[in-house]
């Protein structure tokens, strides 16, 4: 998605030079009827099964979507960092009264997404910006401005999110509305994951991490209140997602109580 930058300090003038990222190959690898997106190297930046296309294919992207539990009609939900469009493409087809905006700042995965992941044309509802997603967050016209954030920003060494400061979460809670509610993909056995998880508990009011799933994958929801965990209340929903869209929603249940 992103290359790996150095970090946003207070002091830094609003007004930043224009960066001039270089990025890794994008290439593909195919197995066992899943097509896999890397920036040549051998990590996995995403996947898609390709008899499936708007299927979420990884257990951390069908974590990613953990925020239905909390949230059943979003109208405003935006994609940090492209991948191969797996939430991008859920959350289009699945929730067809939102908008939904993926922010990418490689052109060649935009590229790729079009050509190879099934990503829709873009309409009146679905949008694709080439752009920084910190120059995203930080736009006032952004702010208040989704219910849903979906934050999945690697490079290719794949280790930990490239933004990761304090000053980055909060203005990504600034662009969620009262109630709204931020999915992180991060690494729970990488020195970053303590590092963005003190940034996010800096900027949201609270913060739950799932159990960790494949290849160290680890989830955080970030709320800008504490919600309410009713346990006979969110199993209800997970249900109802089950039968809806076919997402492990109870194991997130699980997950919630496992951890908070």
């Amino acid at each position: 998605m992103l290359i790996k930058r150095k970090s946003i300090e207070l002091a830094e003038s609003s007004r930043r030079p224009a960066r001039k990222p270089k990025f890794a190959p994008v290439t593909l690898s195919e197995q066992d009827g899943v097509r896999y997106l890397h920036f040549g190297t051998e990590w996995v930046q995403g996947a898609m099964r390709i008899r499936k296309p708007d299927w979420p294919e990884l257990e951390y992207a069908q974590q990613m979507m953990a925020w239905m539990l909390f949230l059943d009609n979003p109208r405003a939900i935006a994609q940090l960092g492209l991948g191969t469009a797996t939430l991008t493409k859920f959350c289009y087809r699945q929730f067809p009264e939102a908008t939904v905006t993926a922010v990418e700042l490689n052109e060649s995965v935009i590229a790729i997404c079009n050509s190879m992941f099934k990503l829709p044309p873009q309409d009146e509802r679905l949008q694709v910006l080439e752009m920084d997603a910190l120059d995203f967050v930080e736009d006032p016209a952004n702010h208040e401005a989704f219910d849903v954030l979906q934050c999945d920003l690697y490079d290719a060494t794949a280790r930990g999110p490239v933004l990761d400061t304090p000053e980055f979460y909060q203005a990504c809670a600034n662009c969620l509305t009262e109630n709204g509610i931020m999915t992180v993909n991060l690494f729970g056995d990488h020195p970053s994951f303590a590092k963005n998880l003190k940034a996010m508990k800096f900027a949201f009011g609270h913060v739950i991490c799932l159990p960790e799933v494949h290849d160290g994958n680890v989830v955080a929801l970030c709320f800008k209140n504490r919600p309410v965990l009713d346990k006979e209340q969110l199993a209800a929903r997970a249900a109802q997602i089950v039968a809806e869209t076919k997402l492990p929603a109870k194991s997130w249940v699980k997950g919630l109580f496992a951890t908070d």
